[in-house]
C-alpha cells in the first residue's frame, strides 16, 4: 500500500476499481474512525469528504465536535476542521441506481479493511445498521445476524477485539436526543482511557512498559 500521508483525502492511495469513489479522508494517525455505508446513503460525491453533503451532515459534524472529534464547523458551507477522526466508507465507489448487495459489498471490502487496519484507530464509530452489522460482525465477537437493534446499540460502548466500537444510528432519523446521546457518549469515551493496547514489557528484559496495539 503506498503511503500518501501528505494529504487529507486517500492518504493511503487506495485506487478502487470504480470510476467515481468517495476514498477515506482524515488523520492517518486517528484514534476515532466513523465508517458508513456508500456514497448514495451517506454523501461525498460532491466534496469528496464522507458524510458531507445530506441535509442531516452540519448537525452529524456538530454532534462530532461537541464531543472533541473535529474542530470548528461551518454548517453553511458544509466543511469542519479535521480532528482525531478518519472517515470512510464500505463500499467506497458511488453504486450509482444500483443498491449494493452482498457481493458488492464483499468486492470492495479488502479496500476498507485496508484502510481501517492502516489507520489502527482505537474507536470505530459504524454509521448506520449495514455498518454496524458489519463491524460487529468482523471486528468484535458479537453476531447479529441479518439486521441489529440500532435503536438499542446507538450510543452504546461495545468492546471489540482491539476495538472499541460505538454504533450510531443512521443520521437522517436522529432526533435531538439522539444527537445530544451521541455527543455524551463520545466525550465520555475521550475522557476515559479509550487506547485498545497491550503492555507486552513483561516479554523484555528490563522494566520498561511497551504497548502495542
Amino acid at each position: 500500500m503506498e503511503y500518501v500521508a501528505d494529504t487529507l483525502r486517500n492518504p493511503f492511495g487506495l485506487d478502487p476499481p470504480c470510476d467515481r469513489a468517495v476514498p477515506g479522508y482524515g488523520d492517518t494517525g486517528a484514534h476515532f474512525h466513523a465508517i458508513g455505508a456508500h456514497p448514495r446513503i451517506h454523501g461525498g460525491l460532491e466534496s469528496g469528504v464522507p458524510f458531507t453533503g445530506r441535509p442531516w451532515s452540519p448537525r452529524f459534524f456538530d454532534t462530532l465536535r461537541r464531543a472533541g472529534l473535529v474542530g470548528e464547523v461551518d454548517p453553511a458551507a458544509d466543511v469542519f476542521e479535521v480532528g482525531p477522526t478518519f472517515l470512510s466508507y464500505l463500499h467506497t465507489c458511488d453504486p450509482g441506481d444500483h443498491t449494493p448487495d452482498e457481493a458488492d459489498y464483499a468486492a470492495l471490502e479488502p479496500f476498507f479493511d485496508a484502510e481501517l487496519r492502516a489507520v489502527t484507530a482505537h474507536v470505530l464509530l459504524p454509521v448506520g445498521e449495514r455498518a454496524t452489522r458489519h463491524v460487529l460482525e468482523s471486528y468484535t465477537s458479537r453476531s447479529h445476524g441479518a439486521a441489529v437493534d440500532m435503536g438499542r446499540l446507538h450510543a452504546t460502548e461495545v468492546s471489540g477485539t482491539g476495538w472499541l466500537v460505538v454504533p450510531v444510528g443512521e443520521p437522517a432519523a436522529w432526533t435531538d436526543g439522539d444527537a445530544d446521546a451521541l455527543a455524551g457518549t463520545l466525550a465520555g469515551v475521550r475522557d476515559a482511557d479509550y487506547r485498545q493496547t497491550a503492555d507486552l514489557g513483561r516479554f523484555l528484559p528490563d522494566d520498561e512498559p511497551y504497548f502495542v496495539r
